[in-house]
């Protein structure tokens, strides 16, 4: 059985007052220790990072960050690296989000050296691929997803150091969900793909999460789908409340 994960991912959201949405989430977290019980995550803006590492640090939520530099260090202005957020207290980092391919042109050359670095560090690389709209409608979406899995991916990896996101780039933040079946056909594909490539035991290990307008009323529906292990939550995560209602998706009844 794989222990599903609930990773809230903030974007470019929160100031320190945010952190009250945090204490809320750790004051009312479910226990994560039975196996049934999902892990939780939040990812907060790189400002965040420490401090919701430090406020979190008996709490069984664990902090992530959203992207790194592929180096350690060096004349960098403005970028942080995977050491940096391991210092922070970060946990994981997300990359590969579609918002960082469309927007900062990122290949999946770059996601996968961006992984190598989380795990460079000792954090999990949560690494994230999914379609767009006109893809969806050429009927590319498995070659599509199929391509960004094979080249984001480092070749050596374990349950613990990749955790890997499908998001539809078409339904982040629009409402708009694919079907239960469109998601069945996706993640099964994904499972095949990690199968063959890393073998049964690392391949049936690896965590795949569904990510994109995921919120309470479809999280159940969603989250009993065969191989997701999980969310990656953008908009419904900045609530504590909203959040949890995602989480409860795992409470019996």
């Amino acid at each position: 059985m794989i222990k599903p994960l609930v990773a809230g991912n903030w974007k470019m959201n929160g100031l320190k007052a945010a952190s009250s949405e945090l204490t809320q989430l750790i004051q009312n977290c479910p226990d994560t220790e039975s196996p049934e019980s999902p892990d939780i995550m939040i990812c907060p803006p790189a400002t965040l990072v420490a401090g919701f590492a430090e406020l979190a640090a008996s709490s069984p939520v664990i902090i992530g960050a959203q992207d790194c530099h592929i180096h350690e260090k060096g004349a960098h202005t403005g970028d942080i690296s995977a050491e940096m957020f391991a210092d922070a207290g970060a946990r994981a980092i997300i990359v590969g989000h579609s918002e960082r391919r469309a927007d900062h042109g990122e290949s999946n050359e770059l996601v996968k050296t961006k992984a190598l670095a989380a795990h460079r560090s000792g954090l999990a690389a949560i690494v994230c691929i999914g379609e767009t709209e006109d893809q969806r409608n050429a009927g590319k979406t498995l070659a599509v997803v199929e391509e960004q899995l094979t080249g984001s991916l480092p070749d050596e990896i374990s349950d613990e150091t990749v955790i890997v996101a499908y998001e539809p780039v078409w339904a982040i933040g629009t409402g708009r969900t694919p079907t239960v079946e469109d998601v069945a056909e996706v993640h099964g594909v994904l499972r095949e793909q990690l199968i063959n490539r890393f073998g049964a035991e690392t391949g049936n290990a690896i965590r795949l999460l569904y990510g994109g307008s995921v919120k309470p009323e479809n999280a159940r529906e969603l989250m009993s789908i065969a191989n997701v292990d999980g969310a990656l939550v953008g908009g419904a995560s900045l609530k504590a409340g909203d959040l949890l209602g995602i989480v409860s998706a795992y409470s019996p009844g």
